[in-house]
């Protein structure tokens, strides 16, 4: 069975894509894009979207993580990515949904704004990222391509600022699915797999470690994602007070 998963540095989404055929022990190849050309590149590998993670097996096309988990399901049924019961796996698929549509596009906004506002950020990619030479002279031509995916992030001071503000209301949201046992258990399901590689971006954030200190999800996150390239520069508006606030009030 030849299996390929698309995937690019940094992606949440691609990383839990990639994970979960980890997961299905299928032998498979990685192939990464390079960011902002990915677009491109996935179309150009035949797929009718231009996202990742996108994955192929044996010329079958699939793309998207929730999208994804559900064709593996069908593919490898063990181990299962959703519960057999079928309120058990409605919980699954609501957390899920969650992760993909409300969670999952903060981490790729915040960055994206500092790959727009920061040189910093964009040398850290060019160089630790990406591994290019010359990545400080080389940065400012990639300039159009960070502008247009975060125009398409709506990357900007007010949306940014307002996300930054609503993090510990979504952390807060990741704990209490791990307390009630949706997500953090023993086996890894499809909505561990979506949020928690959400949460594991967050972690690599230098204006951010405060924010998750003692929470629940942090370790929850590492020990589903061990390895991530970090850490992101700092440049995140009001980020550092409010990861100051959380340590002094003890709720992160």
């Amino acid at each position: 069975m030849a299996t390929r998963i698309y995937v690019m540095p940094i992606s949440n989404a691609a990383a839990a894509g990639a994970a979960m055929v980890r997961h299905k022990r299928i032998p498979h190849r990685v192939v990464t894009f390079m960011p902002g050309f990915h677009p491109l590149l996935v179309r150009a590998a035949g797929f009718e979207r231009h996202t990742v993670p996108a994955l192929e097996v044996d010329g079958r096309k699939v793309q998207g993580s929730r999208q994804i988990a559900r064709f593996l399901d069908q593919l490898a049924p063990d181990p299962p990515l959703f519960p057999r019961d079928p309120e058990e796996r409605a919980r699954v698929e609501d957390a899920e949904r969650w992760g993909e549509q409300a969670f999952q596009p903060v981490p790729r906004r915040l960055f994206r704004y500092l790959m727009l506002t920061q040189s910093s950020a964009r040398i850290w990619m060019g160089s630790e990222v990406m591994r290019l030479p010359g990545a400080a002279a080389i940065a400012p031509f990639f300039m159009p391509v960070i502008r247009r995916l975060a125009t398409i992030s709506h990357a900007d001071d007010a949306r940014v600022l307002a996300d930054v503000e609503r993090l510990p209301q979504l952390l807060d949201h990741v704990d209490g699915l791990i307390a009630d046992g949706t997500i953090g258990g023993a086996e890894p399901n499809a909505a561990d797999f979506q949020i928690l590689a959400s949460v594991r971006v967050l972690l690599e954030f230098e204006d951010l470690a405060g924010l998750l200190d003692g929470r629940p999800c942090a370790p929850a996150a590492r020990r589903l994602y061990p390895d991530w390239a970090g850490p992101i520069p700092a440049g995140l508006p009001a980020a550092r007070a409010l990861a100051r606030e959380g340590r002094e009030s003890g709720v992160s």
